[in-house]
């Protein structure tokens, strides 16, 4: 029963999401296309390394905040054991705003902790895909 309850909330959860989006004024074409990048994000963040995920990211952003290998090498110290979507909203200047909460593994200490991150994304008309344009997630917020 309770699988169910939980199945259910994530359903309605998901729903809430994609009517946001529609509303937003994005063609079947591009919520469809965010939809499939925000999985593979997600899994890229959840199953492979920094640098998969630094193909997601926006070209401009990368340029202008370019990773040094001292920041690839922290997020080799951690692992990541959850990734889940909270929401998800259209902004007025067209980009895509979702919060996700992320649960990280210390691999020295094991120890776990949840973080919430908040990802941006862009639609790039030019190549017609969907850009991470905030970064790669901070899993270290004050720490």
């Amino acid at each position: 029963m309770r699988r169910l309850v939980q199945i259910l909330l994530l359903t309605s959860l998901l729903l809430t999401g994609v009517g946001t989006l529609a509303a937003a004024d994005l063609s079947r074409k591009q919520r469809t296309a965010l939809e499939e990048v925000q999985n593979q994000y997600g899994s890229t963040i959840r199953w492979g390394s920094a640098e998969d995920a630094l193909g997601y990211l926006d070209p401009e952003y990368r340029k202008a905040h370019p990773l040094t290998d001292l920041q690839l090498r922290r997020y080799e110290q951690i692992r990541v054991s959850s990734y889940r979507e909270r929401s998800t909203a259209a902004l007025p200047d067209g980009t895509v705003e979702r919060r996700v909460e992320i649960g990280v593994i210390n691999v020295n200490t094991q120890a776990e902790r949840t973080v919430v991150v908040k990802e941006l994304w862009r639609w790039d008309p030019q190549v017609k895909r969907w850009w991470q344009a905030g970064g790669l997630p901070d899993l270290w917020q004050g720490q």
